[in-house]
Order: C-alpha cells, then sequence, then structure tokens
C-alpha cells in the first residue's frame, strides 16, 4: 500500500484515563492504578506465543535446508555422509539440551540477583461472563453443597445408629472371640464349628458334640417372617450378635435323678446338675453360653448314664441289677434299692411333663450324692489323661506304678491279681449309698438312745473330714456334774455293710448293718459305765472297793448282756452297798449293816464274831432320794452311811 506525501500520521497510544474499579454509592468512581513499566513488560511478555515463534523457526529451517538442496553435488554428498551418522541425532539433542540449560541458567541467576530482572505476579484481564451463566454457576455450586451435606448428615446418622445398636449388641468379631476363649472352634470352608464334648478333658464317649456358629443378622434376614398389620407384642430377644446351632438330641434340659427306695418309699433323692440348678428354658433366643453350657450338661449326663447301664449289665452280683429304659435299678441293703434315672426334657416335652409329673421338691436334694456322682466320672477322665510317670512319650503306655514296683517289692500272684481289678462307678456308687445308710442307721440309734436316756449323758462328736465310705464317730458317756470323776469314751468306725467299735480297754467288737446290734452295745456300755462311776466315786469318798462282777450269774436271765455288780464298803467297815446294774431293769441298789444287829447265837453258830459278817441287804428306793442323777445320789448315800467314830 502505498502513502501519500500529504497523509497525516496519527499515533495510537494508551488512553490516559484509567479503567474504573469501583463505583460507591455517592456516585465516586475509584480507578484503578496505572501499570508500573516492570507490570507492563511482564504484561505484555506474557502474550507472546514462545510455542507457535519455535514452530516458525523450524518452518524457516526446512524452507532453508530445501534451498541447501540445490548447491554442489559435494555438499549434497557431505550433507549424505553426515546424516548417516549413527549419533548424529544424539548431538543434536544435546546440544539443544544444553543450549536450554544455559538459558534456564541464565534466567535463574536474573531471578535470584534481581539486578536485571524482576518476577511479578500479573492479574489476568477478568472474563466477562453473563449474568445467567453465573446464576446457573451459583446454583450448581449450591446444589454440590447441599448434596455433601446431607451425605455427611446421613453419615453422622449411621454412625449414632451403629453406635446404639453395639451398645446393645455387640460386636459379631468380638462375641466371636469370647466364644472362642471358652469353647473350641474351628473354620470348615465358609462355616464355623465348635466342640463342647470332654474329649479333650479325657471322655471316650462316641457321641459329638459339635454346634455351629452363625451371624444373627444374616439369620434374621432369611427367616423374617412377612409383616402383618395387627400389631402383635414381641417378645424379649437376645443381644447377642451371633446364634448358636445345637444338635436336637443336645437340646433341652438333662440330669441325673438318684433315688433310695425302702418299701416302695422316697427315702432321699438328689437331682444331678452340674453347671447349676437353674430352671429349664425353652425360650429360642437363650444366651450362646448358656445354650452350650446346657448343651454340654446334656452331653454330660448322657455319657455318666451310658457308663452305669455298662457296668449295670457286666456286673454280676448276688441280686442282678436291672436296666430298664433309662432308669437303673441296684439293690444297697436288704429292702433298699439305689434307682439312677436320666430325666432329659425338651422344649416341647416341657409343658406335658409339668402338667403330668409335679416337680422334685428341693428339700430332699443331697448335694453328697451329687458332689460324688460328678466327681466319679471327672475321676475317669483325669485317669484317661494324666498317666503315672515314667511312661513313654511316644509308645504305647506301659505298665503302672505298682506294676513297676512289684519286682523289686517281690509282689506275689494274689498282689498282682489285685493289681488289675478296680472298682466301677456302679459299684462306687453303691458302696457310698450303703455307707450313706450305715451312717443314717448309725445316727438315728444315737439320737434315739441320747433322748431316752437322761442319765448318764451321752455326746456324739462325728469327724468333719471322712471318706465317701468311711466316717467316724467319738462317743463320751459321763455323768452330769461328774465329768472329771469318770468318762467312757467309744469309738465308732462306720463302714459300708459293717460297724467296727472300739472299747474303752481297747477291744475291738465287729457289727452288722443291723441298728438293734449298736442299740444293744450302747446299752451295755451305759451299764459299765455306772458301776465304774460308782466305783470312782467311793474311792473319792474314802470307802473301800471289795468286788465286782461285769456278768453276773445271779437274778434273772436278762434278755439283753448280762447284769454287772459291785460291792463297797465304808471307811470303817460298818456299812456296805451292794449296786447291781441290769441293761433292762436300770441299778438296784442295796444297804447292809455290819456288825449285824438282829443276830442271835443258836446251836450252829455260837460264837459271836460272825455277827460282822453283816446283816441281810435292805432296798434302797432311789427315785425317793433327793440328788439330780445317780452319782449325786449315791454321793449322799455314802455320806449319810460313813460314821463319825
Amino acid at each position: 500500500m502505498a502513502y501519500n506525501s500529504s497523509s497525516v500520521n496519527i499515533s495510537v497510544e494508551a488512553p490516559i484515563e484509567n479503567q474504573i474499579q469501583e463505583i460507591t454509592y455517592d456516585g465516586q468512581e475509584i480507578y484503578q492504578a496505572p501499570l508500573t513499566l516492570s507490570e507492563s513488560l511482564a504484561k505484555y511478555a506474557q502474550k507472546i506465543d514462545f510455542s507457535k515463534a519455535l514452530n516458525e523457526i523450524n518452518v524457516k529451517k526446512e524452507s532453508g535446508d530445501t534451498s541447501d538442496d540445490n548447491k554442489s553435488d559435494t555438499d549434497s554428498k557431505d550433507a549424505f555422509q553426515s546424516s548417516l551418522w549413527p549419533w548424529d541425532s544424539v548431538r543434536n539433542k544435546l546440544r539443544n539440551t544444553y543450549q536450554e540449560i544455559c538459558v534456564l541458567a541464565d534466567v535463574l541467576a536474573i531471578a535470584k540477583d534481581k539486578h536485571y530482572m524482576v518476577l511479578d505476579p500479573v492479574q489476568q484481564e477478568p472474563i466477562d461472563t453473563k449474568p445467567m451463566v453465573q446464576i446457573y454457576a451459583r446454583k450448581k455450586a449450591l446444589t454440590g453443597a447441599a448434596s455433601v451435606l446431607l451425605t455427611g448428615a446421613e453419615r453422622l446418622k449411621n454412625s449414632q445408629n451403629e453406635i446404639l445398636r453395639n451398645r446393645s449388641t455387640p460386636d459379631f468379631h468380638i462375641e466371636l472371640l469370647r466364644l472362642r476363649q471358652n469353647w473350641r472352634l474351628k473354620k470348615v470352608s465358609n462355616t464355623i464349628i465348635g466342640d463342647l464334648s470332654y474329649k479333650t478333658a479325657g471322655s471316650k464317649y462316641a457321641q459329638s458334640g459339635m454346634f455351629e456358629v452363625t451371624k444373627a443378622e444374616e439369620e434374621e434376614k432369611a427367616s423374617s417372617p412377612p409383616s402383618s398389620p395387627v400389631p402383635v407384642s414381641a417378645p424379649a430377644k437376645n443381644n447377642s450378635s451371633l446364634r448358636v446351632t445345637v444338635p436336637s438330641e443336645l437340646q433341652g434340659v438333662a440330669y441325673i435323678e438318684v433315688l433310695c427306695q425302702k418299701d416302695h418309699e422316697d427315702l432321699c433323692s438328689a437331682n444331678i446338675n452340674l453347671l447349676g440348678s437353674a430352671p429349664a428354658t425353652a425360650n429360642p433366643d437363650v444366651h450362646w453360653q448358656q445354650k452350650l453350657e446346657a448343651a454340654q450338661n446334656v452331653l454330660f449326663c448322657k455319657e455318666l448314664f451310658n457308663q452305669l447301664a455298662k457296668e449295670a449289665v457286666q456286673l454280676q452280683a448276688p441280686i442282678p441289677h436291672m436296666v430298664v429304659g433309662n432308669q437303673i435299678m441296684a439293690t444297697v441293703l436288704p429292702g433298699i434299692q439305689l434307682v439312677i434315672g436320666l430325666c432329659h426334657s425338651t422344649s416341647s416335652e416341657k409343658k406335658s411333663s409339668q402338667q403330668s409329673t409335679p416337680a422334685p421338691s428341693k428339700s430332699d436334694h443331697d448335694h453328697v450324692l451329687e458332689h460324688s456322682l460328678h466327681q466319679l466320672l471327672r475321676e475317669v477322665h483325669h485317669k484317661n489323661t494324666h498317666h503315672p510317670f515314667p511312661h513313654p512319650s511316644s509308645a504305647p503306655l506301659g505298665p503302672s506304678k505298682k506294676r513297676y514296683l512289684a519286682g523289686p517289692m517281690a509282689a506275689d500272684r494274689y498282689e498282682l491279681l489285685e493289681m488289675t481289678q478296680s472298682e466301677t462307678l456302679l459299684e462306687q456308687i453303691i458302696k457310698q449309698a450303703q455307707h450313706f445308710f450305715m451312717r443314717m442307721r448309725t445316727e438315728y440309734v444315737l439320737d434315739t438312745i441320747a433322748k431316752e436316756v437322761k442319765d448318764p449323758l451321752i455326746s456324739s462328736h462325728w469327724n468333719t473330714l471322712n471318706s465317701p465310705t468311711q466316717s467316724c464317730v467319738k462317743i463320751n458317756i459321763s455323768t452330769h456334774g461328774y465329768d472329771a470323776v469318770c468318762r467312757t469314751p467309744l469309738v465308732i468306725h462306720v463302714g459300708e455293710k459293717s460297724l467296727k467299735c472300739i472299747c474303752r480297754d481297747g477291744k475291738v467288737m465287729h457289727m452288722s448293718y443291723e441298728p438293734q446290734e449298736l442299740r444293744d452295745l450302747i446299752f451295755c456300755h451305759i451299764n459299765q459305765h455306772q458301776i465304774l462311776a460308782v466305783q470312782a466315786l467311793a474311792k473319792t469318798m474314802g470307802w473301800q472297793f471289795l468286788g465286782n462282777s461285769n456278768h453276773l450269774g445271779l437274778g434273772t436271765v436278762e434278755p439283753l448282756g448280762n447284769a454287772s455288780s459291785c460291792l463297797l464298803a465304808s471307811p470303817i467297815g460298818d456299812r456296805l452297798i451292794a449296786v447291781r446294774c441290769e441293761p433292762q431293769s436300770g441299778v438296784q441298789v442295796s444297804v447292809a449293816h455290819s456288825p449285824r444287829t438282829d443276830f442271835f447265837p443258836s446251836r450252829l453258830v455260837t460264837e459271836r464274831k460272825w455277827e460282822h459278817l453283816g446283816g441281810q441287804f435292805r432296798d434302797v428306793r432311789l427315785e425317793k432320794m433327793e440328788g439330780r442323777n445317780f452319782l449325786h445320789k449315791m454321793e449322799l448315800l455314802m455320806a449319810s452311811l460313813t460314821s463319825n467314830s
């Protein structure tokens, strides 16, 4: 385009007025401060597109290369040879990289030293936006903020519900940890299986005690019934987060009932519940710990009854044992039977059993029999796992400790046979029941005699440390107020079918299970005590002991035992006292004078010296005399018959 000489030069400059930044309410305009030179330079430098400039340079280089192709053949041959150099591209890239690094180093040096150039941030030009776009953008932003707030509120609500649910229902894994601490568990495929048997404790019972553990929430979802419009009162549910499924044969409550019958009359009963005497419950939502304990109790009772039934069939007793259904009947003593029954009630049978049969009274519950049955099976389990040392660690078990000592101790054949014999559970229970009856009969006889006989006093002292088949009672026969004068001790060992009595003089007497034999023995010792007490009292009063006889042959024949007597004389010999004790008639006392007041010489007896033999004995009416007891009356009688001269 050509310009004329008469044209006018027009200069294009920036406007003098700056851009308006704000207009106040009173109409005053606030202008934006003008840019400094450095800010203007930075602003204009920001508008330069360096990538576009590099592309233009590359295009120019390509055009220069095409022009260089028209050179001489020698130059093209050299260029062709240089392009064939394999490291040519690497060299070019390294050179370009070196140049860029040099430029970067220069820029960093200038920016760091701040002597030549300062890098300041530049505000970008505001982008013109439409009002509706801003409204839509703000609406979208508010919608996003609202969704974020709603999501956070929902999370807080869920967390609060989870906290409230965890307060009432523990976590499944925590409950599973507690279950594993008390019971044996293992994982089979995708299920958790547990074992509640006593196999690890030494049990050899074949029935398994497997149970399954599931999560409570999954079970509730799977078995939740459809909602009904009629509101129904929901039962109290278990707060546990896991459910335990027990086999049907181990559900419910079981116990061992022991009855001792005499002529079809219940004398004693013991309900054996190993893990507590709580009543049975049919609530399916019972806690898993109580459910497993009840199932383990059922398994233990079944094992105990199974072992007793096997032994009852194998044993050869004089009166054979009978096993009928869930009952075992064994003869303890003549006329007395031991009945052991297994009672197992499930949830479906509980109502019918409560209506048909009344519950056993707790007053008949005998804790001794309960503890005995509990310990007998526990002892069998303990022996199965604890073998006497030394025993091999991997080989089969060797002989017992007694068999080890049989050689050095020179045991004979009889002792070796005794080592091989062992008592079964049923034999031990029968022996304990026999001892229970023997002890009960002994207590009854002693209490009855103590009530009947007021003089002398009979006191019984039972040892607190006894074995299940052996007990001991010490009997003291004494007179009130004269304990230091004379006391007759007596020791009775109560066994299974017999009694052993150790008398005061060391004699040992064996008695059968009949209570009449013990009663006769006590009355005989009462008579001996009266004679010995009178003799001891006579020594303290200064009277002379002339003679005694424990088996007097005079008088009527006693239906029980023999009469005993003693003869006493006053210090000067002018009075005689004869005492006769009979088991049935009691005590008789007679008094005589010496010399005789009614002595007259005759043709046969002419000398006066025979008057010192004493006169006839006259009976003393003890019931008319003063005194608390027999010895007190004898003391008063001796004091009245003692002369001062």
